[in-house]
């Protein structure tokens, strides 16, 4: 490998055969090139679709409440219900794989008039009863002031945190929210913190002002009445395996009949997220099977060029083989000189779609949320990177055997008579 009278060899060859050898060169970059701008670019998909999905969102379940479709008990059929904040308490009291559980409550959005107001300003938001547990499941990071806690839903407190549009509309960029008051439906409410929403597993709250859900209970009216609930689970656990103890706890308590499946709908979020999961999966499987085939198609035209240069110097191969060449020497060289040609190509081709990678992860983070495009962080991680080396090399052995194995197969007298 380190014989420089091998190299110079190559090289002069490389330079006689200026077009061909480009050529050559260009078909194995290019397939490396896709193999890696594709396998970045997936994992910049991937990494932005975890990133809607919380750890917890994603081993979680949420349910509703429909109309009973079954008589239950001396109740009758098409009887409308609703969860209590007791059941809530109960379910994570019997069931200890449970690790959050939070209400889904609303307020009235406002139907297109303003449910918002703050001196001159107004706007319409989604109004979002909260426990603390939620922000859990749906991650947000604090801009200013403190979020929800567990005293504030014990106590029915008149305050909220809000997102960044609420923020935006109603306070601008100069004026600090946090110890204002809004008046949100004509009840007067604290604002103790601004929040950025990192996670949209259970909606985005962008456009929310999230208040304790007993204080929107409160103002509403709606007493200790839920329409519906999340449940995130430890992560050992599986929602497949705990759904029907929380459906059979919540029918007990609002007299369901067992067997009236329709009238608590839910929806098994872990499920989705591993069927999507299992979809990136198999995206990156086809990446990777487009990617080699870019490249097989590139070394197998390393390898007719190298029949070409077989042909080209039988005379040379000829003269070794008489003067004592043994056939393992002349392989060695034919296989050398594939593998390095290959490599060569194949690093260039694994530079340019590293750097196309990065000008993608550049632009994309230069545009941050305005962007639209489902990407985040892609990059070419160190393990791609060995793979496609240790394909390279593979590839390009195997590029060489025919040719190798022609070149050693011409017997030396023949090799002397060639013209």
């Amino acid at each position: 490998m380190f014989d420089i009278d091998k190299w110079k060899e190559i090289l002069a060859y490389l330079r006689k055969n200026k077009l061909r050898t480009f050529l050559t060169m260009l078909g194995v970059a290019c397939g490396i090139f896709i193999l890696v701008t594709l396998l970045g670019l997936g994992e910049g998909f991937n990494n932005a679709m975890r990133s809607e999905i919380s750890d917890a969102a994603s081993n979680s379940a949420v349910f509703w409440c429909n109309k009973t479709t079954k008589p239950y008990k001396g109740l009758p059929a098409n009887r409308y219900y609703n969860f209590k904040n007791e059941d809530l308490k109960i379910l994570k009291e019997r069931i200890p794989e449970i690790q959050y559980i939070t209400p889904e409550v609303n307020g009235w959005s406002g139907n297109n008039d303003f449910n918002t107001v703050y001196k001159n300003k107004k706007g319409n938001f989604r109004i979002r009863g909260a426990s603390p547990a939620l922000f859990m499941v749906n991650p947000v990071s604090l801009i200013d002031g403190r979020n929800l806690n567990e005293n504030d839903v014990n106590i029915k407190a008149k305050v909220a945190v809000i997102g960044p549009r609420v923020k935006s509309i109603l306070f601008g960029e100069d004026e600090d929210p946090v110890g204002q008051y809004i008046q949100v439906n004509g009840m007067y409410i604290m604002v103790v913190g601004t929040i950025k929403p990192e996670s949209t597993s259970y909606g985005s709250n962008e456009n929310a002002i999230l208040m304790p859900y007993t204080t929107l209970q409160q103002i509403y009216g709606y007493g200790d009445r839920v329409w519906a609930f999340i449940v995130a689970l430890h992560p050992e656990a599986k929602v497949k395996d705990i759904e029907k103890d929380i459906l059979r706890i919540v029918s007990n308590q609002h007299n369901i009949a067992p067997d009236d499946y329709q009238a608590i709908g839910s929806v098994n979020v872990a499920g989705i997220y591993e069927k999507i999961s299992a979809f990136f999966k198999t995206i990156t499987a086809l990446l990777w099977v487009i990617g080699m085939g870019t490249l097989i198609i590139g070394t197998i035209g390393v390898s007719n060029i190298m029949l070409v240069v077989v042909k080209e110097r039988t005379k040379e191969l000829g003269i070794k083989r008489a003067i004592g060449a043994k056939p393992s020497n002349i392989i060695s060289q034919i296989m050398f000189e594939t593998v390095s040609l290959t490599a060569f190509a194949g690093f260039w081709g694994f530079v340019l779609g590293v750097v196309v990678v990065e000008a993608v992860n550049m632009a994309v983070t230069k545009m941050g949320d305005s962007a639209e495009i489902p990407l985040l962080n892609p990059h070419v991680d160190f393990n791609i990177a060995l793979t496609a080396l240790g394909i390279l090399v593979f590839f390009g052995a195997l590029a060489g055997l025919l040719p190798a194995q022609r070149a050693v197969s011409i017997r030396p007298i023949e090799a002397l008579r060639d013209e």
